[in-house]
């Protein structure tokens, strides 16, 4: 009798990027460094709080009439190395100030290959469509502001010291939390949690964090329909377990806003504030409108555009940390366009000119269009570069996704019959 044949794996597209290997440096990375993050997250809160906006991205709402005198009466005691970075922050304008608030922001790279161990790793989630912010409470008052640093909202709510109804406690204690205000319903949906009552949680596990987001915010009214001293309500979102029946529920599920894609957090990484492998984003047609970038008229371009920053020496990098260069531009044509360093550009890109090496991607040519929206922020990332290229010739596909995780089955139950053995 012939022996009864092994169980077939499915069939796992081949890896097209270094993502993996830079995750896992990540991880060590963030075990060895425990820098005072009480004293991180008391300097953010300030910025947030106090900070001026970029003045060519403010924008005023009704609601910054709200108590606006309460501003003269903050007093936060600090750390010198609170005070120090506040007051650094404080002194940045325009484009300095906008990429200085990107960047207090926990940014996802672009999923371009499947990481393993997603069942067991990793949490997903369905991204609502909207703006991504970071909302802080204090002193009677709460305030969100966008990713380049201009204020969203000013306004009461029922987070911890966040109106001058509900003052518990220390009254410049502090709530800062990461959100997506999704404009349809007017909710702040609650991505992750910096800050509760003045704790920081930038140490802290994602697992850990996505515990204290459902169990705080229950502790408070803030999910409740708005009132006269809760403008708008908080929300957290469906966490799930990245398996077969999770991915199933974030990507097909029926959800109360839009979604934008899906969110995968490894259930070990800290609050990073910047571009991290342990935190991916993904699409399709199936969970977000917008999957290929378009241009100024919301086609699809031809040729992929990417948006790069210009540097002294005249190199064109991603905004990864470190950056990755994709060209240059010689010095007369820098000063015949009125350009600086700092400038943030648009290319578009012949597919022809594009080769992928030990997981980086290369260009050949560079096509320089213009520049991009003023209230930008920062570079593209060389993972949404090299997504977006994915997405139109060898895109990663749910199916893709859900073999990874199968895969990630079958190896769990080889070893436990090993182990049985």
């Amino acid at each position: 009798m012939a022996p009864p044949a092994e169980p077939r794996r499915p069939y796992k597209r081949p890896a097209i990027s270094d993502q993996q290997r830079r995750r896992e440096l990540a991880l060590q990375a963030q075990s060895a460094r425990r820098a005072d993050a009480q004293a991180r997250a008391r300097a953010l809160a300030t910025s947030l709080l106090t900070t001026q906006a970029p003045a060519a991205a403010t924008r005023r709402h009704e609601e910054e009439e709200y108590d606006e005198h309460v501003e003269e009466d903050q007093e936060h005691e600090l750390t010198v190395a609170g005070v120090a970075a506040a007051a650094a922050a404080s002194r940045l304008r325009g484009a300095d100030a906008r990429r200085w608030f990107a960047r207090q922001i926990m940014l996802p790279e672009w999923m371009v290959d499947a990481p393993p161990h997603l069942s067991t790793d990793w949490h997903v989630f369905a991204r609502p469509s909207g703006k991504r912010c970071l909302v802080v409470s204090s002193n009677g008052m709460t305030i969100s502001r966008v990713r380049n640093g201009s204020i969203l909202h000013r306004f009461p709510s029922a987070l911890p010291n966040g109106s001058k109804r509900d003052i518990s406690g220390p009254a410049s204690s502090y709530s800062i939390l990461d959100c997506i205000f999704h404009e349809p319903d007017e909710t702040y949906y609650i991505i992750d949690m910096i800050c509760w009552r003045g704790y920081s949680l930038y140490d802290c596990t994602a697992e850990f964090r996505f515990f204290w987001v459902n169990s705080k915010i229950a502790e408070t009214s803030a999910g409740d329909p708005p009132s006269t001293y809760h403008r708008y309500r908080f929300s957290a979102l469906p966490v799930y377990e990245c398996t077969l029946e999770g991915l199933q529920a974030a990507y097909s599920g029926s959800m109360p806003y839009v979604k934008d894609g899906l969110l995968f957090y490894n259930k070990h990484a800290h609050y990073q504030a910047g571009i991290t492998p342990l935190a991916l984003v993904w699409k399709d047609e199936t969970c977000s409108q917008y999957v290929i970038d378009t241009d100024k008229k919301g086609e699809i371009p031809s040729e992929q555009h990417l948006v790069l920053e210009l540097l002294e020496d005249g190199s064109v990098v991603t905004s990864d940390d470190p950056p990755v260069a994709f060209g240059s531009l010689d010095s007369a044509f820098i000063q015949k366009s009125n350009l600086r360093p700092g400038n943030l550009l648009r290319f578009a890109v012949r597919d022809e000119s594009v080769k992928l090496v030990d997981g980086k991607m290369q260009i050949g040519q560079l096509q320089f269009v213009g520049k991009p929206n003023r209230a930008r922020a920062f570079a593209d990332s060389h993972s949404k570069v090299l997504f977006q290229y994915a997405a139109r010739h060898v895109p990663l596909r749910i199916e893709d996704l859900v073999a990874s995780i199968q895969s990630n089955n079958m190896e769990l139950e080889s070893t436990d019959v090993e182990m049985q053995d």
